[in-house]
Order: C-alpha cells, then sequence, then structure tokens
C-alpha cells in the first residue's frame, strides 16, 4: 500500500532542500588586506595602488578559481596606512586579527620594515612594491617583492646619467625615509663608479614643502643635475623652487617621483628636465600594458600612475599560487608563490632565494607636460 504525498509535502521537501543546495553552491570567501596611504601627501599613491588591486579583484571574482573543490570570492580589507611607520604597524595587527590571508602593500619602504614583522609572525603572505633592499634581507618566508628593489631603481637611474646624459656632478637630496635614503645610497654608488662626482648630499623630510635652503647651496656647487631619492610630494615643489632659483638643471629621482602627481605640484617647471625610473618594462609598448592603461582610464576616470600595475600583478600572484597549491591557506599557497613562474601585465614573476624577482628590468622616463614619458627600458 502506497502513502499518498501531497503537493503541499513535495513542496515542503524542496523548499529544505534550498538552503543545504545554496550552501553547495555559495563561494568561499577569502579576505585579503591592503595597506597604503589613502590620506596625506602620498594619497594619489595608495588610491592608484586601490584601484590596481581592485581591478584585479573584480576580474577574479567575475570568473571565480576554484580552490580544494569550492570557489573563491575575494574581498579586499582596505586600510590607511598614512605612509607611516606606527600607523602601518598597527594596521598590520588589525588585517591580521581580521584573518586576512595575503596582503598586497604596504606602499613605502618605512612602513614595510616594521609591519612585515607582524605580518611574519602571523603567517601571513605579503605582495610589497616596497624597493629598500633591507626588506627582503631579513629572510621572512612569507615576504616577497613584486617589484623593482632600490639597487636596481637608483642604479639604472645613475647609468642612464653617466652613459646616456653624460653628466659630471651632481648633488643628492634625500627625504631620510627608508625608501629615499635606500634609493639615494644605490644611485650615488653606482654614479661613483661610472665616473660621476657627487658635490654634495642634502637632507629633508617627507612632509617639507619649502626647500629654498638646501637649493641655494647646492646651486653655488654648480652640479650638473640633482638626484633626489623621495616622492612627488617633494619632487613637484623642488623642481618648482629649482626654477625659482635659476638652477636650470635636470632633476632625476626613483619611482617616487614617476607619477602625474609631479605635473599637478610642480607646475611648468615639471618637463624634459625631469628624468625618473619605474621597474617592468614600457607598458604602452606592450599589448597587455596598453589594454591594463585603457581599462584603467575607462573604469577610474583617470590614468594609472605608478604602481597600479604592480598591485594588480599582486593580486593575479597570489590567485595564481591559490591555485597551484589548492589551498586558500598562506602555509601551502606561500612556498607555492616562491616557486612560481607568472607572466603578468608588468612583466615575467619568478623569484630568487630571497623573494626578489630575478629579472626586474627597470624603464627611464622623462616628463612631457606634466606626465612621464617612457624613453628606453634597461
Amino acid at each position: 500500500m502506497f502513502k499518498r504525498v501531497s503537493g503541499l509535502n513535495i513542496i515542503a521537501a524542496s523548499l529544505a532542500l534550498i538552503p543545504a543546495f545554496a550552501m553547495a553552491q555559495e563561494a568561499q570567501v577569502v579576505k585579503i588586506g591592503f595597506s597604503s596611504p589613502l590620506t596625506g601627501p602620498q594619497a594619489s599613491a595608495g588610491k592608484d595602488n586601490q584601484g590596481g588591486l581592485m581591478m584585479a579583484v573584480e576580474r577574479l571574482n567575475a570568473q571565480p578559481i576554484t580552490v580544494g573543490g569550492k570557489k573563491i570570492k575575494f574581498e579586499v580589507i582596505a586600510e590607511d596606512d598614512q605612509a607611516d611607520p606606527k600607523q602601518g604597524v598597527a594596521v598590520a595587527q588589525k588585517l591580521a586579527d581580521q584573518g586576512v590571508k595575503a596582503i598586497v602593500g604596504p606602499y613605502n619602504s618605512g612602513v614595510t620594515i616594521p609591519a612585515s614583522r607582524v605580518y611574519n609572525d602571523a603567517g601571513i603572505v605579503v605582495a610589497t612594491v616596497a624597493s629598500n633592499p633591507k626588506i627582503t634581507q631579513q629572510g621572512f618566508a612569507t615576504l616577497f617583492r613584486v617589484a623593482a628593489s632600490d639597487s636596481q631603481l637608483g642604479g639604472k637611474m645613475a647609468l642612464y646619467a653617466a652613459k646616456e646624459l653624460k653628466l659630471k656632478r651632481v648633488a643628492v637630496i634625500d627625504d631620510r625615509t627608508a625608501y629615499g635614503q635606500g634609493l639615494a645610497e644605490e644611485f650615488a654608488k653606482v654614479a661613483k663608479a661610472n665616473g660621476i662626482e657627487v658635490v654634495s648630499k642634502d637632507f629633508t623630510n617627507d612632509k617639507a614643502t619649502d626647500f629654498t635652503a638646501i637649493l641655494t647651496s647646492i646651486k653655488g656647487k654648480k652640479p650638473d643635475a640633482v638626484f633626489l631619492g623621495g616622492y612627488a610630494p617633494q619632487g613637484g615643489p623642488i623642481k618648482r623652487q629649482m626654477k625659482q632659483l635659476g638652477i636650470d638643471v635636470p632633476l632625476m629621482g626613483g619611482d617616487g617621483i614617476c607619477s602625474p602627481e609631479m605635473g599637478r605640484l610642480g607646475g611648468d617647471a615639471i618637463g624634459e628636465t625631469v628624468y625618473c625610473t619605474q621597474g617592468g618594462t614600457m607598458l604602452d609598448k606592450a599589448k597587455d600594458g596598453k589594454i591594463f592603461s585603457d581599462d584603467y582610464q575607462k573604469k577610474y576616470s583617470r590614468p594609472a600612475e605608478t604602481y597600479a600595475v604592480s598591485f594588480y600583478d599582486g593580486m593575479m600572484l597570489i590567485a595564481q599560487a591559490m591555485k597551484q597549491a589548492n589551498s586558500i591557506e598562506p602555509k601551502a599557497f606561500g612556498p607555492a608563490l616562491a616557486k612560481i613562474s607568472y607572466k603578468g601585465v608588468a612583466g615575467q614573476y619568478d623569484f630568487d632565494a630571497n623573494h626578489d624577482l630575478k629579472q626586474s628590468p627597470v624603464t627611464v622616463y622623462r616628463f612631457k607636460d606634466g606626465l612621464p614619458v617612457p624613453l628606453t627600458s634597461y
């Protein structure tokens, strides 16, 4: 004898299955931390970085990757480290407490050096663009540099100054940050080795806006150029004040001044006598680079600046490592990242024993109409 099953019973049974089915289809959320300056003088760089990361996450979530049999949804927790070491450490602890699996950032070397200890203790994978060589010399297993180091950025600028610009005498200024000091030291070392005399070394800070005293002293030494180890919020005013004081020589720097922010802050002083270096090949010359630049402009109504592409590639590297390790746990995908060979938008990513890039081409830029224009890649 068969028991009669009513339509209502069938509906009730079906509804009971829906939550279980929905849970089976629901993506697993993986938290990714972001640390950069979102307020203060370097806010433009921080927002540029955030734009690159968010583009990567949106693309990954649109076509979810599968890890451990589950589709993954990445969720970004963005924090403002204000380019301040103490705030960077506080941000690191906050992100660690929230259970992030990886960090894309920090941006500044002065923030990355102390914050990286917190991330290391928590076992979190870090993909940073910070360039001071000391960062990867700490030997932290989950810390990776996804851009050029100071030795590459400063050294290549010095080589270009000696071999292409034929400079003989250079004045050096640094902003006393870990980034600025490291960059200036590497530039001076390679410059001296290639026959350039460093006629002076002066120091400022990353909050300064008046450089009249330093520049007046430099003017008396009659250099062929000035090299700045620092960022655009100082670089723009320095070049503007050089023009006002009649110091008609090139201003050179690293990736910290290689952004449209220079033109916004330096006005008509930012022209073809301003040179900078940036890690990676010339984006506009590469198919993927041009597509990335166009997509970024379309999405945010502003051009991608220095490191948007590196934060984009950094996120893609982390996702690829998770796929290869078939795990979202740093202790599993960290070793996979160390062995990865990945073609990103900005170039090829292969890491050496210190987790620096084995090959990191550097592009030299010269400003035109307030914007950096690529000249050549080394």
